[in-house]
Order: C-alpha cells, then sequence, then structure tokens
C-alpha cells in the first residue's frame, strides 16, 4: 500500500514539472521564430565624445564613433564569463536583426547561434532564405547586410538590468554609441574597436555599443 501510494505521489509531482520544463523548452528554441515586419536600419550619425574609465586596474578609454539608435528583433543572445577585461565589459552579446530578415524570421527556419563573440547561422536549405533578399543581392549576403552581432557595453546598472532580461524573440530599441575603447593595466593592453558600417563581415565586424538607453518593446 504504502508502495503504491508513494510511486503514484512521485509520478503526480514529475508530470507537471516535465510539463514546465517542455514548455519552457519550447518557448526557449522557438522564441527566436518571432518576426517583425516594418524595421528599418539602424540610425548612426557622427559623434565626438570621450571619456575614462576604471575597472579592476583597468584603466580604459572610450571613444564615441557614432550616435546609434536601434530597434530590432532579437534573434540570439549568449552570455560570457566575466574572467577578463571583455567580459566585464561586455557581458553579453546581442544577435540582432532588421529589414527582411526580422520580417521572415518566424517563416525561415534560421538556426542562429553564438559562440566566442561570433554570431553564425545555416539554413536547411538556401532556397528558404529566397524572400529576404535585397534588390540586386543574393539571399546570403543580404542576411548578413540585416543581422549583426552586437557586443552591449552598459552605461549603467539599470540599463544592465534590461539587457540581462532580454531573450531571444524580443522586439528592442537601445540607443547610444558606437565606440573605440582601450585601455592598459600594468604591462597589458586592451583595445576594442566598433565596426562602423553593416556592410562587413568576418573579423572586427561586431559592433561594440555603449549603450545608454534600453527598452523591451515585446
Amino acid at each position: 500500500m504504502y508502495g503504491r501510494r508513494n510511486e503514484k505521489s512521485i509520478f503526480v509531482y514529475i508530470i507537471p514539472v516535465a510539463l514546465v520544463l517542455l514548455v519552457a523548452f519550447f518557448v526557449y528554441r522557438n522564441g527566436s521564430r518571432n518576426a517583425i515586419a516594418g524595421l528599418g536600419e539602424p540610425i548612426q550619425t557622427p559623434e565626438s565624445g570621450h571619456f575614462e574609465r576604471t575597472i579592476d586596474g583597468w584603466k580604459l578609454n572610450f571613444d564615441y564613433d557614432y550616435a546609434y539608435d536601434i530597434e530590432a528583433l532579437v534573434l540570439h543572445t549568449m552570455d560570457y564569463a566575466q574572467t577578463d577585461i571583455g567580459g566585464k565589459l561586455a557581458p553579453r552579446d546581442l544577435a540582432l536583426a532588421w529589414g527582411s530578415v526580422a520580417a521572415y524570421n518566424k517563416t525561415i527556419d534560421f538556426h542562429w547561434g553564438q559562440t566566442n563573440r561570433w554570431y553564425h547561422w545555416h539554413v536547411d536549405s538556401f532556397s528558404e532564405i529566397a524572400p529576404v533578399s535585397l534588390p540586386g543581392v543574393d539571399p546570403e549576403t543580404s542576411v548578413s547586410l540585416q543581422s549583426a552581432n552586437t557586443h552591449v557595453i552598459a552605461a549603467d546598472s539599470s540599463i544592465k538590468r534590461t539587457i540581462g532580461r532580454i531573450r531571444r524573440g524580443d522586439h528592442i530599441h537601445l540607443k547610444g554609441y558606437l565606440v573605440r575603447i582601450s585601455g592598459s593595466s600594468g604591462t597589458k593592453t586592451f583595445s576594442w574597436n566598433s565596426s562602423t558600417t553593416r556592410t562587413d563581415t568576418g573579423g572586427g565586424s561586431c559592433e561594440v555599443f555603449y549603450v545608454t538607453s534600453a527598452q523591451i518593446l515585446k
């Protein structure tokens, strides 16, 4: 009697937990499958400015290249350990999309990912991505022109908390500056330069974004 009762009790508890985990996995896996139409390209305007900051013995110089304003669909997020100065500055990267990539993200089975400060994607067949083509541009290049990996540096603790709440599939609006960072700690040096165009690919093509305003629009 007691054995049966305990087994039934355990079974009753396991089913709701399993269902919750299944729903959570489905939401996480498919969050990036959201789509948003009508998102324009990020807006950047020339800007100059400079400030200094000391973080864990690192003396850092920040120089503004452009003011940057982006409303985007979040394709993927990646958190990095805060064990080096890059991780302390930007513990989270966001892969973002706009234009036709954001508009068709739900109907095209993109597989988005991020590793080692890069973002990557693939589809089961390149014929799937034909709808994202820009005039005179092949589909694969069109994806690159309408998406970006972004190293996000929060201007203050409140913005850092907002950035920490961002999830795949969110509709977000960020404002701030594309920056160049240089610094030193003893004999060690550090530099991080933002991309300032959406047309580049490969090393150095990520935006280094000092964020002064962050909204999750959903």
